[in-house]
């Protein structure tokens, strides 16, 4: 067996290059954990209420969201336009904030709606419904979105937008 000793000439070089290794460590943890948001589109469009209903519903008179985080701007009203997203999350976070901008062909100005929510370890499916009066009309179709992630602080956790958000037409 061999052991390898090795003499540090100069201690204080030695300290300052393991401090330096170990801020290195630190910001990359920090960026690590800044990065543990992602969000993932999966699919848009109008659902009518009907397809929420699931056969338990009728024995409990409870939905069952089959697992899916479903947030409605008016609770009580299933219709309306869909917004399903995967959020994958490292870690719990509580008060969180999904804050969704959308642009509508009848107006440039983004209409913005909050919705409060907490994101578990692991995937997330998040189905974000503009519901009753904020979506009355099965036929018109956003030109443009925006999703972002907000923790307690307000701070951005993630984002994700259309394409035409990023690019919009130019007049």
């Amino acid at each position: 067996m061999r052991v390898f000793i090795s003499t540090v000439k100069n201690p204080s070089v030695f300290t300052s290059s393991l401090r330096a290794l170990l801020l290195s460590f630190t910001l990359s943890a920090v960026a690590a954990s800044a990065a543990d948001v992602t969000i993932i589109p999966l699919s848009t469009g109008w659902r009518e209420a009907a397809s929420f209903k699931r056969i338990s519903e009728y024995f409990s008179g409870k939905e069952n969201t089959g697992g899916q985080l479903i947030l409605r701007t008016h609770p009580d009203q299933r219709s309306g336009y869909y917004f399903l997203l995967r959020i994958n999350h490292t870690g719990a976070a509580s008060n969180t904030q999904a804050v969704l901008q959308v642009i509508t062909p009848d107006t440039a100005t983004p209409r913005i709606f909050k919705f409060p929510t907490s994101l578990t370890d692991g995937k997330t499916l998040l189905n974000l419904g503009l519901t009753g009066a904020d979506w009355p009309d099965l036929k018109i179709n956003p030109v443009a979105w925006r999703l972002e992630l907000l923790d307690a602080e307000g701070k951005l956790l993630a984002a994700q937008n259309s394409y035409l958000w990023e690019n919009p037409v130019a007049k």
